[in-house]
């Protein structure tokens, strides 16, 4: 009688044992399963391009079983709240629910959502736009919103009329937008005012020993705004130090080489040596102001900027950079910074700023106050959300509205949202050998944008 009880509690032991060692197997896949969700959409918010991967065919039953629910889940809240396609994959998720204040979306790249009955807008990543694969023929309900903060160059068929005009709502660089993202290279007031890396003007002279006056720090060359044709020239008249690809002339050291340095303190403080910072654009247009501009001014150093003609009103004062647009050629440029890299006081007036602590330009105060995101900021929302909310919140309002039988609110891109000219080569150099021809190709690329728009336009609107 004893063995047989012993041998059921043996038997129940290992009933238990191995029920537990299920329930770990199972839990390990799904926090796998979780794991690689995760990794996905990250993936998707760095670059924009992955591709989802295909489901297994062979899942766990209990997998199968969760994967109906969530399936379940989604296809109840899609039916329940309006849908915000996302037309480029950017975000990489298939089906989540956006709370925005008391509103509620469902955001989604999951383009069987097209004919929907609850879709009503379309969010467009800018440098993915295609003309080629668009969500038409386009609904009168369906509002389309587009995102784009990068440079002009990867996509210039959105600067001109016919496409600008298509969406409803915009986040551009640009003032004007809906969103503005003008200053999304800037964390804040406080990076602009630390005195962290700043290097005292009788250390930048003793250094003068060895470095030049002038840094440059390019590796993407020749691009729209022919950047390196004028620092090329401005190199026959004051010596510049080059770390980049472009117009190299001198090494970084072998850890700092790479893109991921650019923003490494020890690569800070080789720049937080030299007296100036020639901050060059790569394309040139209104509000177009990238971390070239941001980055000088926080270590202390003066920008010789070249780029967005608006960007007098972004200077954190009236005398902390040097305007390359106020100098008809760049010998008179060199002479300038000659000057004031001779006098100590001239040289102090473009960092008073800094070391006083004091931001004077009440338009940038504002727009950093004002702006519903923030930059490296884990407390706020970043600008991916801010304008998915954005939609989300501008697609309720209009419901509101017809609830009420009262009319819609319709909103509309122009022109504004993003200006950028035809790119133009400078004159007083001749194109450089080797890359002639890569420099060559944004005038005919910037035309045959503007052609591929008036193109589209006709489709759209020719019986």
């Amino acid at each position: 009688m004893v063995r047989i009880q012993r041998r059921k509690l043996l038997a129940s032991c290992l009933c238990i044992t191995a029920t537990v060692f299920l329930l770990v197997t199972l839990q390990v896949v799904v926090e796998l399963g979780k794991f690689e969700r995760k990794k996905f959409k990250n993936s998707n918010l760095n670059d924009g391009h992955a591709q989802m991967e295909e489901e297994p065919i062979h899942l766990h039953p209990f997998l199968k079983r969760e994967g109906l629910t969530l399936n379940r889940k989604k296809t109840m809240a899609a039916d329940s709240y309006p849908i915000m396609l996302w037309w480029s994959p950017l975000t990489g998720e298939t089906g989540r629910l956006g709370q925005c204040g008391a509103d509620t979306c469902f955001f989604t790249i999951n383009r069987t959502y097209l004919h929907h009955h609850r879709t009503k807008a379309f969010l467009f990543y800018g440098t993915d736009f295609n003309i080629d694969s668009l969500p038409l023929p386009r609904k009168a309900h369906h509002d389309w919103a587009l995102f784009h903060e990068e440079s002009p160059k990867n996509n210039y068929k959105l600067f001109h009329q016919p496409v600008i005009t298509l969406f409803n709502y915009t986040a551009t660089f640009s003032r004007h937008s809906h969103l503005p993202l003008t200053t999304q290279y800037l964390e804040g007031t406080e990076v602009l005012k630390s005195l962290r890396y700043l290097v005292p003007l009788q250390s930048k002279n003793h250094l003068r020993k060895s470095l030049a006056p002038l840094v440059y720090v390019q590796s993407d060359c020749d691009p729209p705004s022919d950047r390196d044709s004028y620092v090329r020239e401005l190199m026959t008249y004051i010596e510049v130090d080059s770390y980049g690809e472009c117009l190299r002339n001198k090494a970084l050291p072998q850890q700092l080489n790479g893109p991921a340095s650019m923003d490494a303190g020890d690569f800070y403080r080789i720049l937080a040596q030299y007296k100036f910072i020639l901050a060059f654009e790569n394309a040139v247009c209104d509000d177009y102001v990238t971390e070239k501009f941001w980055r000088p001014l926080k270590l202390g150093v003066v920008p010789v900027y070249y780029g967005s003609p608006s960007i007098a009103d972004w200077l954190p004062s009236n005398r902390s950079a040097i305007l390359v647009s106020e100098f008809s050629h760049p010998r008179e440029l060199a002479s300038y910074i000659r000057q004031l890299d001779h006098d100590d006081r001239l040289y102090q007036a473009y960092i008073e700023w800094k070391l006083k602590g004091e931001i004077s330009n009440q338009r940038l105060l504002t727009a950093l106050r004002e702006r519903k995101w923030g930059v490296q900021d884990i407390k706020q929302d970043n600008y991916i959300d801010a304008f998915e909310c954005m939609v989300c919140t501008k697609v309720w309002d209009n419901i509101r509205l017809q609830e009420k039988g009262l009319p819609l609110k319709r909103w509309k891109a122009d022109i504004t949202h993003l200006s950028c000219p035809e790119p133009t080569a400078f004159a007083f150099s001749p194109l450089a050998p080797r890359r002639s021809s890569l420099r060559e190709m944004w005038i005919p690329s910037f035309q045959q944008s503007k052609k591929e728009a008036q193109a589209l336009s006709c489709h759209l609107s020719c019986p």
